[in-house]
């Protein structure tokens, strides 16, 4: 069911558009754009979870994929446009959410796992545990301090998650006779949303990923490919991987079949990736900070890879032809659904109140919010909680600790990469939902003590898969061009010291402390 109108508007004049189609993780929304990157029209449907066992989590392939088209052709007719008139078509998706299939059938061997899934949990726990993965992290670490050489750098930090694709393929291989068997037949075909879809787009005639998504899976080294030292260890065969293409790319054409006409597909990119890449962060140096469902920040490090352990994790942002940027992510879960949680439990009617409560009161009276919805690789006994709690405690002070908390985390994770990543910071660039939300903006910079600014379209991973479909198209030249089409909203400037906050940042990380364990 559509979660949002479509914008009407536009003609039926020849012309040329690009779409940018974001899979996310709660929604899929397609936006058609012009040559000004000026929404035209779009739509919006809502991604419904299965929920088949405790802490399992997976996608009906059938429904996203009906999800998938409803929304190119809803927004297309939206924007009143043929689509004969679209130049390409760019695809952003949800990353390490995965599919296996049968070569020759095409038939899943399962739904799609989500990367929230945590049916390898206890798997991921005891490698992290294991003395292999400590004889793995002292020779990396050797071989990166005797020759200098970044491609030693990510294994030598080397942890697995819950996150990541790669345990919970292995999962598949020791849990699903069929595909462990069409595997050893070369007849298994794996694959995350993107691939997937370009598969089903094409109907089986371009199986493919590209660098961005392949990066986000925990088994691709980014200096060469997939990662057959890690595959062998996880006994993942190495058969089942789709080959890597640029993430700018003209990666085959729709099936006439699907949309009326043959349409270009130009674009394959992970979402993180996507709205770093749509907020122009071009140069090493440029933040990029998303508050969604998760929160994610990501730094350009241009060629060079930067990695800590647990913190931070190096990426391959994307590739166009030559051209191979490097990022450096750090993340945060329980952002928006965290706030969504609020709601549901009436603490509030409209998300658009918050900031305006948080602001009716001087503080939060000593109350702390530490989210842990989530299971954390860290601590999977995390508790999420209230903590200070009092007779005089007001909705507003609940509402104001959850806001707190998210900036407060947005603190945490930005010194880590300043303490671990050795580049010039310049202007964070602010994205998803949550980053609508001006109290949390104006906390966030004074605590960073740097300037945020926050687009007029805060779809940021949709219009940068239009992007890298528009370049491949020729609708637009040079990345120097679409900084020009940026449209910036609001600018936050740091407005108070941050010793004003630290008694109450004292007391969260105090409770956050009670909650661990």
């Amino acid at each position: 069911m559509p979660c949002g109108q479509p914008e009407s508007g536009g003609s039926a004049a020849p012309a040329r558009y690009v779409l940018g189609v974001d899979v996310g993780s709660t929604a899929v929304k397609c936006h058609v754009y012009d040559r000004a990157a000026a929404v035209r029209g779009s739509s919006c449907r809502k991604v419904e979870s299965l929920y088949p066992r405790p802490g399992w989590v997976e996608l009906d392939p059938e429904v996203l994929w009906s999800q998938f088209i409803g929304v190119i052709k809803e927004a297309v007719q939206a924007a009143g446009l043929h689509m004969r008139q679209v130049a390409g078509l760019g695809i952003s998706t949800q990353r390490a959410t995965f599919i296996t299939w049968h070569k020759k059938t095409g038939k899943p061997f399962h739904n799609f796992i989500s990367w929230q899934d945590l049916r390898s949990a206890e798997l991921v726990n005891s490698w992290n545990r294991s003395l292999l993965l400590k004889v793995i992290h002292v020779i990396f670490t050797m071989l990166h301090f005797l020759t200098g050489n970044d491609r030693y750098l990510a294994p030598s930090f080397l942890t697995f998650s819950t996150h990541q694709t790669s345990m919970k393929l292995s999962w598949v291989f020791k849990n699903i006779p069929e595909a462990d068997e069409a595997a050893k037949k070369n007849n298994c075909c794996f694959g995350t949303v993107d691939t997937w879809l370009l598969y089903r787009l094409t109907k089986g005639s371009v199986y493919a990923t590209d660098y961005s998504n392949a990066s986000s899976t925990g088994i691709f080294e980014p200096f060469t490919c997939w990662n057959p030292t890690l595959s062998n260890l996880l006994s993942i065969p190495m058969s089942v991987y789709p080959p890597v293409k640029d993430t700018s790319f003209n990666f085959g054409s729709a099936d006439s079949e699907i949309f009326g006409v043959s349409v270009p597909i130009m674009s394959l990119v992970a979402d993180q990736q996507s709205a770093m890449f749509g907020e122009c962060c071009f140069h090493p140096g440029d933040v990029k900070l998303t508050m969604g469902t998760g929160g994610f920040w990501n730094i350009n490090t241009g060629g060079n890879l930067y990695a800590s352990k647990r913190d931070l994790y190096p990426l391959i942002g994307w590739k166009i032809g030559d051209e191979v940027v490097y990022i450096t992510e750090g993340c945060m879960s329980d952002i928006g659904n965290a706030i969504k949680w609020a709601q549901d439990i009436n603490l509030f009617t409209n998300v658009d109140e918050t900031a305006e409560m948080a602001r009716s009161i001087a503080d939060s009276q000593g109350v702390c919010f530490v989210p842990g919805f989530q299971v954390s690789a860290n601590d999977p006994c995390l508790c999420a909680s209230f903590m200070g709690l009092k007779p005089t405690t007001s909705r507003n002070h609940l509402v104001r600790a959850i806001l707190e908390s998210v900036a407060f985390r947005n603190k945490q994770l930005y010194d880590t990469i300043v303490k671990k990543v050795h580049i010039p910071l310049q202007t964070v660039r602010a994205d998803g939902g949550v980053s609508n939300n001006s109290f949390v903006m104006q906390m966030t910079s004074d605590l960073i003590n740097k300037k945020i600014e926050k687009p007029a379209n805060t779809d940021m991973s949709s219009l940068g898969a239009a992007f890298l479909a528009g370049l491949a198209s020729g609708l637009w030249t040079d990345k120097e061009q679409l900084k020009k089409l940026r449209r910036i909203e609001a600018v936050f400037e740091p407005q108070k010291d941050l010793e004003e906050y630290r008694p109450a940042m004292d007391t969260w990380m105090q409770a956050v402390k009670r909650s661990l364990h």
